[in-house]
C-alpha cells in the first residue's frame, strides 16, 4: 500500500489574494484621478420638476492641472493670491468711479 502525502511544499503553494491596503488605493487613484458621474430627476406626471447632476473628480493637483482643472487657483475663497487680486480689482473700480464723482462735482 502506498502513502499519499498531501501536505504542499512551500515552493508550490498556490498564492493567495493579492492585498492591497488603503494607502496604495489612495495612491494610485490620486495619481491616475477617479471621475464620478450621476444625475437625479425628479418628475412628476411627466413633468421634470429637478434636474441635478453630480459631477466627482478625485485626482492629486498635479494630475487635475494635467486634465486642464485648476479653479481653486483663481477662487478667492481658496488662494490667498486671488483674493488679493480681487481686492485690488475692487479697489481699482471703485477709485475710478470716486474719480467719476468727483469730477461731476466739480464741474457742477
Amino acid at each position: 500500500m502506498t502513502d499519499l502525502d498531501f501536505r504542499q511544499d512551500a515552493a508550490y503553494a498556490p498564492a493567495g489574494p493579492h492585498t492591497t491596503n488603503l494607502a496604495d488605493i489612495l495612491e494610485r487613484v490620486l495619481d491616475k484621478g477617479i471621475v464620478i458621474a450621476g444625475d437625479i430627476k425628479i418628475d412628476l406626471l411627466d413633468i421634470e420638476l429637478l434636474t441635478i447632476r453630480l459631477r466627482l473628480f478625485v485626482a492629486s493637483v498635479d494630475t487635475a492641472k494635467k486634465a486642464g482643472i485648476d479653479w481653486w487657483e483663481t477662487d478667492p475663497a481658496l488662494s490667498s493670491h486671488a483674493a488679493r487680486n480681487a481686492l485690488l480689482d475692487e479697489n481699482r473700480e471703485l477709485r475710478a468711479r470716486l474719480d467719476a464723482l468727483e469730477s461731476q462735482a466739480s464741474e457742477s
